[in-house]
């Protein structure tokens, strides 16, 4: 199952009414010069089909995601590091950190999460792209 995922393209899943998360997703599109990825909110129909389709239990994690075709779901740290490291250089350098084992890297990973909205804020709803960008969601 692709979701509607062309097989050359990645797809991150992100919580949409998270200002981290929005802004992160922004700072992508910027410096994704190769258009290798695509977006969508972990609250869209898509979303919530990716979700269902890997058991993913949403109350426990409170994670980026990494969709692909061939590979299917990365999470947390390897999903945020995975994105970092297509954006060129300097941003691709960060892949050094999967030197690092992932329980070390996913419990910064999670203490970020949890406190992402108590420093960043929170929308009341979810991102609505530009028309410019709207090619780049999957809805």
């Amino acid at each position: 199952m692709t979701f509607g995922v062309p097989a050359n393209k990645k797809l991150i899943l992100f919580d949409g009414v998270c200002n981290l998360c929005n802004n992160s997703v922004q700072y992508v599109i910027k410096h994704d010069k190769n258009n290798l990825f695509l977006f969508t909110a972990l609250q869209s129909e898509v979303g919530q089909k990716i979700i269902e389709h890997y058991n993913i239990d949403t109350s426990k994690t409170d994670s980026i995601l990494l969709y692909t075709p061939e590979k299917g779901i990365e999470q947390k740290s390897t999903a945020a590091l995975e994105v970092a490291s297509k954006l060129g250089f300097p941003r691709n350098l960060m892949r050094i950190f999967f030197i690092i084992p992932p329980f070390i890297r996913n419990w910064v990973y999670n203490f970020i999460a949890k406190n992402r909205y108590k420093w960043y804020g929170k929308k009341e709803a979810c991102m609505i792209p530009t028309p410019d960008l709207k090619s780049k969601f999957l809805e």
